[in-house]
């Protein structure tokens, strides 16, 4: 790990969360939104006591694990983000590929430093929401099992939940950095929705500075807020080195639109989605925070699943895409 990053410890658990259904099921193109607003009021059901109707206002406000989910304030001595009412949620949820005619539905849940605690209880609101009258834009879903990744990256998972059993959950894990390479591939699964000045950022207009600072602000504030081993490093001077990094981009905004039941309106929610390639910069002092964002994702909405990417090493992506063009030769 790269001088300045020493103390870039935030343990995950990467849980895998498989359902069931009797028919067939729609989700929809994006699914992470329904995913989240069912979890959201399964949740403050099955842990709310006093029945306030606004949080802000009960006496458990700080110690509830509705408004540490879904609101997360800032504690009142926080010396970080003490102007904001709430700070990054400790949860990113991401939906696994289209169901098919069989039913089965797949759902990644990622859960940050402390939030881990709360598994259990996070897991039956899931599981209420999914099974309940309106279960999943209208799909009623039950849970079979889950699944945890034994590492943050291993690809090796272990059943730690089946139906009728017993919860027995891994310790949460840091996310295990490999070297750097000489050049990198991001590619942008879902909208990355971030701004600069105000204004969210377009294809045209991308930096690699826009990604990254969102990126290190998103990592840092759960590391503040979720761990008891806040992030220390030279913020200023990696953002100031991050705006000198060059890219070849090619990326596409992509809208969405979600309809809020709190807001009572359609919201537009588009955001960049494609690939962005950096070569021949110097990425030793991004990596960590690059790799790691795999799993935080980044921008806003990263909670319904939105600004999910993953890394490749560009090399390794140049040689399948001259494998490709050789094959294709061959064949004509």
């Amino acid at each position: 790990m790269e001088p300045g990053t020493s103390h870039l410890h935030l343990p995950i658990g990467a849980y895998r969360l498989e359902f069931a259904a009797d028919k067939p099921v729609t989700l929809g193109e994006f699914p992470g939104s329904a995913w989240r607003g069912a979890f959201g009021h399964a949740l403050k059901r099955a842990v709310c006591v006093t029945r306030e109707r606004r949080c802000e206002s009960c006496p458990l406000y700080r110690t509830c694990l509705y408004p540490y989910v879904f609101q997360t304030p800032p504690p009142p001595d926080a010396a970080k983000m003490r102007r904001y009412e709430a700070v990054p949620h400790p949860f990113a949820l991401r939906p696994g590929p289209a169901p098919g005619d069989d039913g089965r539905v797949s759902l990644l849940l990622t859960l940050f430093g402390d939030a881990n605690r709360h598994l259990a209880a996070i897991l039956y609101a899931l599981t209420r929401a999914a099974s309940g009258e309106r279960g999943i834009a209208g799909n009623r879903l039950m849970l079979r099992h889950v699944c945890q990744e034994e590492a943050p990256g291993s690809s090796a998972w272990t059943k730690i939940y089946e139906e009728g059993g017993v919860l027995a959950p891994l310790p949460p894990l840091p996310v295990p950095v490999p070297p750097v390479p000489p050049a990198i591939t991001i590619h942008l699964h879902t909208p990355l929705r971030i701004k600069r000045d105000g204004r969210h950022v377009g294809a045209a207009e991308f930096r690699f500075s826009d990604l990254f600072r969102n990126l290190l602000r998103r990592i840092s504030m759960l590391t503040y807020f979720h761990t008891d081993t806040p992030l220390e490093t030279d913020f200023k001077a990696l953002v100031t080195h991050a705006e000198t990094i060059a890219t070849r981009s090619e990326l596409a905004w992509k809208d969405w639109t979600r309809y809020s039941a709190r807001q009572k309106t359609l919201m537009r929610l588009g955001g960049l989605v494609g690939r962005i390639d950096i070569d021949g910069q110097d990425l030793a002092p991004f990596w960590p925070y690059l790799w790691l964002g795999q799993w935080t994702h980044a921008g806003a909405g990263a909670t319904m699943g939105l600004g999910h990417y993953t890394l490749a090493s560009l090399q390794v992506a140049r040689e399948v895409k001259i494998s490709a063009t050789l094959s294709g030769d061959e064949r004509n």
